[in-house]
């Protein structure tokens, strides 16, 4: 049950991890990125992690524990990552971001969290247990329309019409509760010759739903907003996505922040005065190579996108 972190030498390259400098670890998971932050930044270098999940802190206070000097980690939402590091941290700026968007090896191979069908288990999927609206209540309390929009929506489900037709028909038979459950309904609505692909047919709506539980694409643009206002001048926010969605929201917003000009085109000069304050650089999304894929499966889908505070 290791987590392995993915991209991680792509990532440690491009942070540029110095022993005088200042790093976050935005999803600090099982610390595996945050490690080795500190191992390249040694032996002076601070890093602050924060996870939503007090089970990830917890864990990763424990890997990090030769550290400990050098650490501040809080269980906290990413979405405030300016005010930790502000108001709690009390520094004023930063010198590397990392988020990695994925969930964690141990979240899933840990049956009470309900993020996976491999096991049977409560219907929960929210990353802080201690808060919010879980699985369950959704798949129980939003109308047949509303499921089929964020089985679609986040899922990019084709047989998203189905697949809420038959939730919404079983949960009036009995209530769902249950990843089995869920699982089964979701095969059952998907026509044989399409069942048996590449992946498992329940794998996009549990997708959807885990997104759609913890609001993940609705604080994601901010968040990194947030976090490059915060980084020093030269100072790189590296995020690792692992869905199609996700990743769109950082190509865009990066493609934002580094535009300079809006002016029409009929002006001849500029007079908005706007400049871009960072700098791209991964045109393209750096993804795992083969032999990263062979030894984790998991990191198939990651998408590394590194943008560079100019001002």
């Amino acid at each position: 049950m290791v987590h392995i972190p993915v991209l991680l030498n792509e990532v440690i390259d491009f942070l540029q991890c110095e022993s005088d400098k200042v790093y976050v670890d935005a999803t600090l998971g099982d610390g595996g990125h945050a490690e080795y932050i500190l191992k390249k930044s040694s032996p002076a270098g601070i890093l602050i992690g924060i996870d939503r999940d007090e089970d990830s802190v917890r864990f990763a206070s424990n890997r990090l524990s030769l550290y400990k000097k050098r650490i501040f980690l809080f269980h906290e939402n990413f979405r405030n990552i300016k005010n930790i590091i502000n108001n709690r941290v009390r520094i004023p700026k930063v010198d590397g971001i990392l988020f990695d968007l994925g969930v964690s090896t141990r979240q899933l191979m840990t049956a009470e969290r309900g993020f996976s069908f491999s096991h049977d288990a409560p219907l929960d999927m929210r990353m802080d247990r201690s808060s919010g609206v879980n699985a369950a209540e959704i798949i129980h309390d939003t109308s047949e329309k509303e499921l089929r929009d964020i089985i679609f929506r986040y899922g990019e489900e084709r047989w998203a019409k189905e697949i809420s037709h038959a939730i919404c028909r079983e949960r009036r038979k009995m209530p769902l509760t249950t990843t089995s459950q869920l699982a089964e309904i979701i095969v059952s609505a998907i026509p044989p010759a399409y069942r048996y692909k590449r992946i498992h047919p329940a794998t996009k709506t549990f997708q959807a739903i885990r997104i759609f539980v913890n609001n993940e694409l609705g604080i994601l643009g901010d968040a990194i907003r947030d976090a490059i206002t915060i980084l020093n001048s030269g100072g790189r926010v590296c995020v690792v996505s692992y869905h199609s969605l996700e990743d769109r929201v950082v190509k865009n917003l990066f493609k934002e922040m580094e535009r300079g000009c809006i002016c029409p085109p009929h002006i001849p000069r500029c007079i908005c005065g706007r400049e871009g304050i960072i700098n791209i650089l991964t045109k393209k999304p750096v993804i795992p190579s083969e032999g990263e894929v062979t030894i984790n499966p998991r990191s198939r889908s990651a998408k590394l996108r590194v943008a560079e505070k100019t001002i």
